[in-house]
């Protein structure tokens, strides 16, 4: 039966609660921002660490009238750690030409200050990127976070909130164009993140043919994907290559795919490049009025996670509460 939107955000507010994390938000002078803070430490979901001038963050936070108590505030610039995140920084980067004078100018932006923390054990995940760029919110993290060994490539999803249940989409906010193997791997990190979030995984391996009704380039790279992650993981329900309509209506499903355990009760749906996916995750989310939570990276040693410009409070809420689970499921593992 799948999850409604409703169930799901409830969900993983309260198993983040169970698990208090300590989570860091860079862009605290940021209206929203300061707005979901008050929201999630009210209802003592996380903690959080607040990085920005403080006198900038008092203020802003007197203008909207946000009472933001028990919320650690660190300006980076003075910051009695800044001189060993410099060290730790310079460290990871020197092999790549870093010196230390660079890397104390570096480390006073409030992303690298806040993946430090993360990196250095001073928090448990970061969030950013309601002001930032995708890329400025994740650089740092493939600096020094780096991926798990196991992980070929860092990929993200989305939960997409439809009032018919929580779907997953994968890769909208990374890659622009995977290899097939790296195709393969976001299939099955995908299928891991939505089981983790109760949502039951049944993939489809999208593309603008269904079965062995088309030929191309294309369709062949979606093909030879789909085969990979059986190999990989044959305990998988997935389905490639596979058009939307086969994958998420029953009626088409039964014309197309009448046999396919997948075709028409899809969850995952794994976009063969950046450009198709980014673009139906954003027609989605406004043509149905959808919550869309993330993106929620995938294959990091530690939780990072980018925010939408365009995301609304809610977005980020929910971003944050995945990162805490995020972060306590890493803890668990390596306990």
């Amino acid at each position: 039966m799948p999850i409604s939107p409703k169930t799901f955000e409830h969900d993983i507010l309260q198993k983040a609660k169970s698990s208090k994390q300590r989570i860091v938000l860079p862009e605290a002078t940021e209206e929203r921002i300061l707005k979901a803070a008050a929201i999630l430490r009210n209802q003592d979901v996380v903690d959080i660490t607040l990085l920005g001038n403080k006198d900038a963050i008092a203020t802003k936070m007197q203008q909207l009238g946000v009472a933001l108590t028990d919320v650690e505030i660190i300006d980076p610039a003075t910051s009695p750690k800044l001189n060993d995140y410099a060290m730790a920084y310079y460290e990871a980067r020197k092999h790549k030409g870093m010196t230390l004078e660079q890397a104390k100018k570096i480390v006073i932006d409030g992303t690298y200050f806040g993946t430090l923390m993360v990196h250095l054990n001073d928090a448990d995940g970061m969030v950013s990127g309601s002001t930032n760029t995708t890329e400025h919110t994740i650089r740092p993290a493939f600096e020094f976070i780096k991926t798990k060994k196991d992980v070929s490539i860092v990929s993200s999803v989305f939960f997409m909130c439809l009032e018919t249940g929580v779907l997953v989409y994968g890769d909208c906010a990374v890659n622009p164009n995977p290899t097939t193997e790296q195709l393969a791997d976001i299939a099955i990190a995908s299928a891991e993140t939505a089981s983790a979030f109760g949502i039951e995984p049944r993939v489809a391996m999208l593309s603008y043919s269904t079965g062995t009704s088309g030929k191309g380039v294309d369709v062949e790279k979606v093909r030879t994907a789909t085969e990979l992650v059986r190999k990989k993981a044959p305990q998988l329900k997935i389905e490639g290559p596979i058009q939307y309509d086969a994958a998420v209506d029953p009626s088409v499903a039964k014309t197309k795919m009448p046999t396919s355990e997948v075709a028409g009760k899809a969850t995952v749906f794994i976009f063969p490049d950046l450009n198709s996916g980014n673009i139906t995750y954003k027609a989605v989310q406004r043509a149905a009025n959808a919550i869309a939570v993330g993106p929620v990276l995938q294959g990091l040693n530690k939780p990072i996670n980018d925010l939408s410009r365009g995301c609304s409070v809610e977005d980020i809420v929910n971003t944050v509460a995945i990162t805490a689970i995020q972060a306590g499921a890493e803890k668990r593992s390596h306990a």
